[in-house]
């Protein structure tokens, strides 16, 4: 019945140092945190050091290699039955754990069930009750093919009939992959929450002005073109919006439909700079 849950840190000492213990006090004794850290920044390094001793395993990778590497490096070494991973900018609510992981024992269908990490401004009651599943034991999702890839709780069985994440795969499409085997995805209901600290909305971001946001943008604002503050909280509430609205049917994530879709984001980059997805 174990919960193996990895951290992955990279170069934000500030949000290490909130993430890390608040992950650990949030563990039952039977859940094992293990910790990846990317890159060669001191300050992140000494963070990340001073809590070692506190968890199951520890990996030091000097060059940054991303978040696949290290998820497959949990799901092949580890041996839980339920198997995590939270972000170093992620806080889920105290409760994440034990409450999706009744569900998973309660529901043999569930695969990916997550913490939602978007503020209340951003839930539109009419679009979240579409897609509202009931399950035994009282348990409620809203049902999507995928969710983030923080504050999930995903079952090792679901691992072992879908494999690990390909060379140049999303764990969205990891988790699309699984939804096609059988598996149930979504989002716990009524939502658990993740402060997600790159939101300029959350009380602990580092993203207070347009200078702050400009020295440390995130990946996918620099793919995205976003350049301000208040461009890239519209690009949270769009994130919201997009998982909401989301079509349960598979068939529209492959083939021909899949394509189009794929043309239509690439012009919408093309005009805007900026993409939904």
């Amino acid at each position: 019945m174990t919960v193996d849950i990895l951290m992955v840190t990279y170069d934000r000492p500030e949000y290490v140092r909130l993430s890390l213990p608040h992950l650990l006090s949030t563990c039952p004794p039977d859940a094992r945190v293990w910790l990846w850290h990317n890159g060669s920044d001191e300050p992140t390094l000494q963070v990340v050091k001073e809590y070692a001793d506190a968890v199951h395993r520890f990996h030091h990778s000097v060059a940054n290699v991303g978040l696949r590497t290290p998820t497959n490096w949990l799901w092949a070494e580890s041996s839980g039955r339920y198997l995590s991973k939270v972000d170093d900018d992620c806080l889920p609510a105290g409760e994440w754990l034990t409450t999706l992981r009744r569900a998973h024992e309660d529901v043999a269908e569930f695969g990916v069930i997550g913490t939602w990490r978007f503020p209340p401004e951003d839930t539109d009651p009419a679009l979240v009750t579409r897609k509202l599943a009931g399950y035994p034991g009282g348990h409620r999702l809203m049902r999507n093919h995928w969710v983030q890839g923080s504050g999930y709780l995903l079952k090792r069985a679901a691992v072992e009939r879908v494999g690990p994440i390909a060379g140049g795969e999303s764990f969205t499409a990891w988790c699309l992959r699984s939804a096609r085997a059988g598996y149930v995805n979504g989002w716990y209901y009524p939502f658990l929450a993740e402060d997600h600290l790159d939101d300029p909305r959350s009380p602990n971001t580092i993203y207070h002005t347009d200078a702050d946001f400009m020295a440390r943008r995130p990946l996918s604002a620099r793919a995205t073109g976003v350049e301000t503050v208040a461009e890239w909280t519209e690009q949270m509430r769009r994130s919201a919006r997009v998982v909401q609205e989301a079509s349960l049917d598979l068939r529209e994530y492959a083939g021909c439909r899949r394509r189009r879709r794929a043309v239509a984001r690439r012009l919408r980059r093309v005009l805007t700079g900026r993409s939904m997805w």
